[in-house]
């Protein structure tokens, strides 16, 4: 299950593994049933049915199998025209098709068949729509009061993609050949974006990652971080009493916030109560599509100065792979990049803000206080995490 909605609007709704959209007003659920050459399709029931995001973004696909190849179903919200929630259908199949929508409100850009609907019970006002070989509808559920016929010129699909992933981009950045974690760290980066942080008093420690990827994002200024900086203290002082694993990625959050924010004696303050505290160390965990996806998959890369400090994940051996701005202390970010030579690694590293020295336990005795350089790292199994 997962949540559409356009940035700076309170229209949500859910999107289920089958392309239904659930909203949260409570309001019908809108559902979606195809007609093919052999029978009506349920994509809640029928086998073979794919449900992806595309490229970790808040636009949805889903895959349904009839005869002669797929009907493709994307979901996506904009803001435009009071904001719209957008259901695309194409048939990538050799034989025309009918889609029916269950909700009367849904428009589209042409008008909707006034037709009885047989061979499948469905809500009254359920609406259907033919769809030729090779062609694409597009029909739409408005987030306010409905107009009588869709919008023109409403942004595609792949220009919402490319927007989402612009705008996750400008926190940090992961490149790998293999694109799942990638796309794992844009969709906590786009569920901040529309979704902001959560209560502090409920969630203390994703309050303070989600802040952080915020103002990297270029989302919060220093006026709107201001506006958080009780909360912030606050869950600080939560956190350093908690013993959560995502503590230790919260608090250097934290204090890479007050850097931004000029407040250099509580960052110092800060440091020294972190370096006397024991806090557990985070799990990798490259699966969980939350704010923490971020910090789990940073800092098997860089926690802090150290570069690779549970070593380079197996999976990861052989292919090349970047990241960008990551932390490495309040007020310094570094970015690597990974070549192969065979199981020897080609690292190059660049460091931005404060000056820091390079550490990593994948090299023992490796080190590097150059503001950018690179090294062959010569690794061996035991260096490597399974």
């Amino acid at each position: 299950m997962a949540t559409t909605g356009a940035v700076g609007q309170a229209w949500r709704a859910d999107v289920t593994g089958s392309g239904s959209i659930e909203p949260w007003d409570g309001t019908a659920a809108l559902d979606w049933y195809v007609a093919a050459d052999d029978r009506w399709h349920d994509p809640k029931t029928d086998s073979g049915v794919r449900h992806r995001r595309i490229e970790g973004t808040a636009v949805f696909e889903t895959k349904l199998r009839v005869p002669g190849g797929d009907v493709v179903q994307r979901v996506w919200s904009v803001a435009d025209a009071g904001g719209y929630t957008l259901i695309e259908v194409t048939n990538d199949s050799s034989l025309p098709i009918a889609c029916a929508f269950t909700r009367p409100d849904v428009v589209s850009h042409r008008p909707l068949a006034d037709v009885p609907i047989r061979g499948i019970d469905l809500p009254e006002g359920s609406v259907l729509l033919p769809i030729g070989h090779r062609s694409t509808v597009v029909v739409g559920l408005a987030h306010g009061r409905p107009r009588p016929a869709l919008p023109a010129q409403l942004p595609s699909s792949d220009a919402v993609v490319r927007g989402w992933v612009g705008r996750a981009l400008a926190g940090s950045r992961l490149y790998r050949r293999e694109t799942r974690m990638a796309a794992r760290v844009r969709a906590a980066g786009c569920v901040a974006l529309w979704g902001g942080p959560p209560a502090p008093d409920e969630d203390p420690e994703r309050f303070l990652l989600t802040v952080l990827e915020l103002v990297r994002m270029g989302e919060w200024d220093q006026r709107a971080t201001r506006a958080v900086v009780d909360e912030v203290a606050w869950c600080v002082e939560r956190t350093l009493r908690a013993s959560s694993p995502l503590g230790r990625p919260a608090l250097d959050a934290a204090a890479a916030v007050l850097s931004v924010m000029g407040e250099h004696r509580a960052v110092r303050d800060l440091l020294r109560l972190m370096r006397s505290d024991a806090l557990p160390t985070m799990a990798f965990a490259d699966e969980n599509p939350h704010i923490e996806a971020v910090a789990a998959v940073e800092r098997a890369v860089a926690t802090g100065t150290v570069l690779f400090p549970d070593g380079v994940p197996s999976e990861w051996i052989g292919s090349a792979f970047e990241a960008h701005g990551l932390l490495a202390g309040p007020s310094s970010r570094v970015s690597v990049a990974v070549r192969w030579h065979g199981r020897n690694a080609a690292v190059l590293w660049e460091v931005s803000g404060e000056p820091v020295t390079l550490t990593s336990p994948s090299v023992p005795g490796w080190s590097a206080a150059a503001p950018r350089g690179e090294a062959l790292w010569m690794l061996e199994s035991p260096s490597l995490r399974s």
